[in-house]
């Protein structure tokens, strides 16, 4: 009965062995590699799996994810011969599980190292300048030739950043005095030109201006001088239409002598020496009033 019971557990105990050797279950974005005897045999998609228990050995599961690795520093040397210290960082996916089990021993290892390479040949064709100002060309020629090299290992490269790059200390400061004397010269520069600039604004301005206040005198003297014509033309023709005779022209010569002593620089009156005659004319003007004969009395009838 014991024996029967001791029986029971170890087919029992083998059953479940052999059930978690035969059904395998394969997570998402996971694969996983079956070899048969030691030979590759197929590849496990995600989901349920059927393997031959103690006849198929399935390996690790590969992750089929986008990975990010980033690389240690890298010393390469510049066209120009200045050392430099490179950072990069990779993003790649593996798209074939049984190349990458089978036609690379270390994937990581090997595409670093072919970073490493890459690099030095790209950068060693640069000058200093170049290899600062020309990241996204470097990039693209990087994985240009990564995703040609690991094509065949079942990787695809999808992204290659070169994420720093750190020139000597003394070249460092070298291109820092480099950057504030050409700062300084374009401050310099932009100051001189602001100057001119106001300069020649400032002087445009006077010119317009001494132009419009020029023009503006012109118009004025312009309608003074109008004004004026106009003025003695009416009353020119004010007297003429009146008709006067010399004594009211006499008069009225008389009325402007005062007007022609006024303001405090006239200390001198001169009497002029048409004063005399209208004062003549002023006065026979009055005698011929006085004397004038009454006109005769009409007849009586």
């Amino acid at each position: 009965m014991e024996a029967g019971l001791i029986l029971l557990i170890v087919i029992a105990v083998f059953a479940l062995l052999l059930a978690a050797k035969t059904v395998r279950i394969i997570p998402q974005a996971r694969a996983g590699v079956v070899e048969r005897l030691g030979r590759y045999q197929r590849t496990l998609s995600p989901g349920l799996a059927i393997v031959v228990p103690f006849v198929d050995h399935v390996g690790a599961m590969i992750d089929l994810r986008e990975q990010v690795v980033t690389f240690k520093p890298a010393g390469v040397i510049t066209g120009d011969n200045v050392g430099i210290q490179i950072d990069s960082v990779l993003y790649f996916t593996i798209t074939d599980a049984k190349s990458v089990s089978y036609e690379v021993a270390n994937p990581l290892q090997a595409i670093e190292q072919l970073t490493v390479t890459t690099l030095r040949n790209v950068i060693g064709g640069l000058t200093l300048e170049q290899t600062l100002t020309s990241r996204d060309e470097i990039n693209t020629r990087l994985r240009t030739v990564l995703d040609e090299a690991t094509g065949r290992w079942g990787i695809r490269v999808n992204r290659v950043e070169v994420k720093a790059i750190d020139p000597p200390a003394t070249i460092q400061e070298a291109m820092e005095k480099q950057m504030r004397a050409e700062r300084d010269r374009r401050a310099a520069i932009l100051t001189a030109e602001g100057s001119k600039q106001s300069q020649i604004l400032n002087a445009e301005g006077a010119k317009q201006s001494a132009v419009l206040t020029a023009e503006g005198q012109r118009e004025a003297a312009i309608l003074r001088a109008e004004g004026e014509a106009k003025a003695i033309d009416t009353v020119f023709k004010a007297i003429h239409a009146g008709d006067p005779d010399q004594g009211l022209l006499s008069y009225q010569y008389l009325q402007m002598l005062p007007k022609l002593a006024e303001g405090e620089a006239n200390k001198i009156f001169i009497i002029p020496s048409e004063f005399s005659q209208a004062l003549g004319n002023i006065g026979g003007a009055i005698s011929g009033t006085v004397r004038s004969p009454q006109p005769p009395a009409p007849p009586v009838p």
